[in-house]
């Protein structure tokens, strides 16, 4: 989809306003994003899945076009009932979903914490399994002092390089700054550390445990590159969900989306296809 997603929806949570927009028709399918992007990363699924589907993709509340402010609750368990939230006011029953980085852990905690029902879960270089921070992250929390007066023209430059290490490949300038901008000057230095002290590896331990009890068909999709969440940890998580599948994306990184959407597209586009009654599946 050229030139990203266009959010032109706004609704309200218990957190602040989120932004979302909704693409196609057909049965629905929710798309959730990580950290530090935001839903723009999923513009190269979109076109694809809303050829059969009504897709809602939204920015997470404290990114993008959503709500930030100081105090909010910007943790994985807050975005969990955020989500659960948002598919029920969407009126959508057992909608299919993908998660992405700790979107995966959101989709997994609205699912088993939360009690929403999902018709098929895929869950993206997912945030699931402990240990997942990287010591970039941890040198953040264990010194915010120092990341909040840094000077913005530092502190975005560390982003920046940060950014550099989700691809296997260089990022077009224009799609780098569509991640940057949200992280720009001193208000979006504020943010960025507000989510960054926020992930706390308990939210996802919470779930880890209950991974047995997964009902839907769960499908992991992984880039074979990734930097920030080793390609084992897919091998992991699929062991420890009943009947989940596995498919590695070749030459791709952490934001796999970015490496390989046709490739992602096509993956998602099959696993959520509806089969209809009496046909061989």
């Amino acid at each position: 989809m050229e030139g990203g997603l266009r959010l032109e929806n706004r609704v309200r949570t218990d957190v602040g306003e989120v932004a979302y927009g909704v693409f196609g028709e057909g049965s629905p399918v929710v798309l959730v994003h990580g950290t530090p992007s935001r839903s723009h990363i999923w513009r190269g699924v979109v076109s694809r899945l809303a050829e059969r589907h009504a897709v809602y993709v939204y920015d997470l509340p404290g990114f993008g076009k959503s709500e930030r402010h100081e105090g909010q609750d910007i943790s994985i368990a807050a975005q969990g009932r955020v989500l659960a939230g948002l598919v029920e006011r969407w009126g959508l029953k057992e909608p299919a979903v993908a998660g992405h980085d700790i979107g995966g852990g959101i989709v997994l905690r609205a699912h088993l914490l939360e009690g929403t029902s999902f018709r098929k879960i895929s869950l993206l270089d997912a945030v699931v399994l402990t240990p997942w921070g990287t010591p970039a992250l941890r040198h953040v929390r264990e010194h915010l002092g120092a990341y909040r007066t840094m000077p913005t023209e530092v502190f975005e430059a560390y982003v920046a390089a940060r950014l550099e290490g989700t691809t296997s490949r260089k990022m077009d300038r224009e799609v780098s700054e569509a991640y940057l901008s949200q992280w720009r000057g001193p208000e979006g230095q504020a943010a960025y550390l507000r989510k960054d002290e926020a992930l706390i590896e308990r939210d996802t331990a919470e779930v880890e445990r209950l991974l047995g009890d997964v009902r839907a068909p769960v499908l992991v999709v992984w880039g074979g590159e990734d930097a920030w969440l080793h390609p084992s940890q897919a091998e992991a998580l699929v062991r420890k969900i009943p009947g989940a599948e596995l498919r590695f994306v070749a030459g791709a990184g952490h934001f796999v989306m970015e490496d390989a959407p046709g490739r992602v597209a096509e993956i998602l586009a099959g696993f959520f296809a509806e089969i209809p009654p009496g046909a061989n599946p």
